[in-house]
């Protein structure tokens, strides 16, 4: 496949703009054969093993020890479960510890806090005045509960020179005491105006020197008036743009992340869709944003409901940030409940606790993750290399995950039934013996499907099981003798490219297909074995189509970007997407019908797509194009993964990603013109990804001679038989 993109210029002006290596050696059209090892992302909170009480915020007891999550719902192991709180006032000398202490005995699991004294300025031989010395608290309460928030005075864009220099030093001095106090994670205030390419180039080269600890870029969750004086105020900017900026000057390092401020106004729903995709580890929810309900307690409206929903799906992490606005914090939680226990010695309840109660509700009412997200949640995100079977011989592990999936089978036995009843009448139920060729039989589930549709039927049925496995073949002759079908099954073992048939088929039946349709040679596969049909026969799938869409996909290209190489962006990978953000609908790509008799068909396409986003969407990245398929089996039998017509419960395949060795902005209201190429060879079916960046030129004419390559797709290769 080759690919050419262009985006067409919008109305709007346009904005210019340690690695954690993932194994590729796992290959699956849907999984891997077993579990991967993810390598986890640090973390400012460390997840203990789950509450046997399974109560919320309200429900926890103070504890100095674990963390408690906001609420127990099967399968969810993320981050996001638990909640931590912004320490405004500078805590010095023994403040600190009586904060945290306040903090975890409220239910609290960390804090945000400030490290130095935001009155510091640097002077010669002064000495950094912490917040709290390090022996204050243990190392492992500094690593478990507490992320530093660096001085929000701090400008290293100013024109003032002397406020650059102090910024600079002091923004180093204390992300070297986050060092040393073995911190997870620093919060570092947003950029001041929207040229920051000082602060990224400090922040970039601080980056080159951590090691274990990430940065947490605050940017506010809103369209914001434009921070440069000498531009009209009525001009908006977009925070995204600040990010993306910010990100790209920073060389898209894997340590740096985004802390989102959630305040009382929200942008569109499609532009908000847009930090799926992107590296979003903290919520910071302000109380402002907070409506109060007819009880006097604290509550969210519904677009702020959907939001942080969607980041506790997303293993983001809210943080309770502003002063209460809600006089119920200032009772203690004793009197709330009217607990008979309580005495004037119990604690009072932190000033944001309801706050935190209410995040609790929001958390405990999410439906549970059903069961097969909670089989595939450690696939999320992990990419894999696809399945090549007419190269490799499968395993049994890989054999025995593809014939757990029943849905599939399921759907191919409706399918295998309807084609029976159509090719036999009533009548010739008792006379006519139909001729089924299963190619690529694996070790069995499509023969077993085919008897059991033959059975459910009423039709009589001989079945060719063809098989270039010989591994496979061992196993297929034991279920033939097991189950008795020796007089029904006849198994082949060979390649059906060079087997010789004893006669035609009535129905052909294959399971060929990739996360994309055609990536698993399929069509070459089946136009070779289509010689075994009768001029009237069936093939099972009849049709495929394959579909992309234009994705935000920072943490996969990240993945790809620390092998340091072009060969890993020149591969399709098989990956269960989840923290991606959808920028189109997907459009349809290449189709295949079968049989093909034509005496001109070829494989080879080409078709030209334009994607067209939402207005309020505003601008974005495009890191690949997620891809899908959809079959029609036979009739109105059919089974795929495109997102409005998946199959449900079936786990056969995931999606498949295709990288851009450069990721490509796209301006707001503008077009995304993909031209795919499906190139076929002797030897080789090539997926070959092309960008055009869109400042190049404005007309595709114009652009083929300054085409910019940015990915490949790899390929596919064609073994002899």
């Amino acid at each position: 496949v080759l690919v050419l993109i262009s985006i067409h210029p919008g109305k709007k002006e346009r904005i210019k703009n340690k690695k954690q290596k993932r194994s590729q050696t796992e290959r699956g059209r849907g999984r891997s054969s077993s579990l991967p090892t993810k390598t986890l992302n640090p973390s400012p909170t460390k997840p203990p093993p789950p509450s046997s009480s399974g109560g919320g915020a309200s429900h926890r007891q103070p504890t100095h020890q674990a963390k408690m999550p906001l609420g127990q719902r099967a399968g969810d192991k993320s981050d996001s479960r638990y909640c931590g709180v912004e320490v405004l006032d500078f805590p010095a000398g023994d403040g600190l510890p009586a904060v945290l202490t306040h903090s975890l005995s409220s239910a609290f699991d960390f804090l945000l806090a400030p490290l130095v004294d935001p009155d510091y300025r640097p002077t010669p031989g002064a000495v950094l005045p912490v917040a709290a010395s390090d022996l204050v608290l243990s190392p492992s309460q500094w690593s478990s509960h507490i992320v530093g928030k660096i001085s929000e005075w701090i400008d290293l864009d100013s024109e003032d020179e002397q406020l650059r220099l102090d910024s600079e030093l002091t923004l180093k001095q204390e992300i070297a005491w986050a060092t040393h106090l073995s911190l997870q994670a620093c919060v570092i205030p947003p950029p001041k105006r929207s040229t920051c390419a000082n602060y990224a180039r400090v922040v970039n080269n601080i980056l080159q020197g951590l090691t274990n600890m990430q940065l947490w870029l605050r940017i506010p969750l809103e369209k914001s008036e434009s921070m440069d004086e000498d531009h009209d105020k009525s001009e908006t900017v977009d925070s995204w743009e600040w990010w993306n900026s910010f990100r790209l000057l920073c060389e898209h390092s894997s340590q740096l992340y985004v802390a989102l401020d959630i305040l009382s106004s929200l942008p569109s729903m499609n532009s908000l869709g847009r930090w799926f995709g992107e590296p979003v580890r903290a919520a910071i929810l302000q109380t402002d944003a907070f409506l109060t309900n007819a009880r006097g307690y604290p509550c969210l409206s519904k677009r702020h409901q959907t939001l942080l929903t969607g980041f506790f799906n997303h293993s983001v992490q809210v943080i309770i940030s502003g002063r209460s606005n809600h006089n119920v914090s200032q009772v203690s939680e004793g009197v709330l409940s009217r607990d008979e226990n309580h005495t004037e010695d119990t604690p009072t309840q932190h000033a944001l606790s309801p706050y935190l109660d209410y995040m609790a509700y929001l958390y405990q009412r999410m439906d549970p993750l059903p069961e097969q997200e909670r089989f595939e949640i450690n696939y999320r995100d992990f990419l894999q290399s696809p399945l090549q079977p007419l190269m490799d011989n499968l395993e049994a592990q890989t054999y025995e995950t593809f014939e757990k999936d029943t849905v599939k089978y399921t759907q191919y036995q409706r399918a295998i039934a309807k084609a029976l009843v159509d090719k036999v009448s009533d009548d010739e139920v008792s006379t006519t013996r139909t001729v089924l060729m299963v190619v690529g039989a694996g070790r069995g589930p499509l023969v077993r499907a085919s008897l059991q549709a033959a059975e459910e039927t009423g039709r009589m049925l001989k079945v060719y099981a063809v098989e270039k496995n010989p591994n496979a073949v061992i196993t297929l002759h034991s279920l033939i003798k097991l189950e008795g079908w020796e007089s029904m099954v006849t198994i082949i073992s060979s390649d059906m490219r060079c087997w010789d048939a004893p006669e035609k088929a009535d129905i052909l039946v294959s399971e060929l297909l990739g996360s994309f349709g055609d990536n698993e040679l399929s069509p070459e596969c089946l136009d070779g074995a289509q010689r075994f049909l009768k001029p009237d026969g069936i093939s099972i799938p009849s049709s495929y189509t394959s579909f992309i869409q234009p994705v935000t996909a920072s943490k996969l290209h990240n993945d790809i970007k620390a092998h340091k190489d072009i060969a890993h962006f020149e591969t399709a990978y098989v990956v269960k997407l989840h923290r991606v953000a959808r920028l189109a609908p997907p459009q349809e790509v290449f189709s295949f019908a079968h049989p093909n008799f034509s005496p001109k068909a070829t494989n080879q396409r080409y078709t030209k797509l334009q994607f067209e986003l939402p207005q309020d969407t505003g601008s974005c990245l495009v890191h690949g194009f997620a891809g899908y398929f959809d079959a029609v089996l036979y009739k109105d039998v059919h089974l795929g993964i495109e997102p409005n017509t998946c199959t449900p419960n079936m786990f056969s395949w995931f999606p498949i990603f295709f990288p851009l060795r450069k990721p490509i902005y796209v301006p707001s209201e503008s077009p995304i013109e993909v031209h795919f190429w499906r190139c076929c060879g002797a030897t080789k079916v090539s997926v070959v990804s092309i960008a055009v960046d869109p400042l190049i030129n404005e007309s595709l004419s114009a652009v083929i001679s300054g085409v910019v390559r940015v990915g490949s797709g790899g390929s596919v290769s064609i073994p002899d038989p």
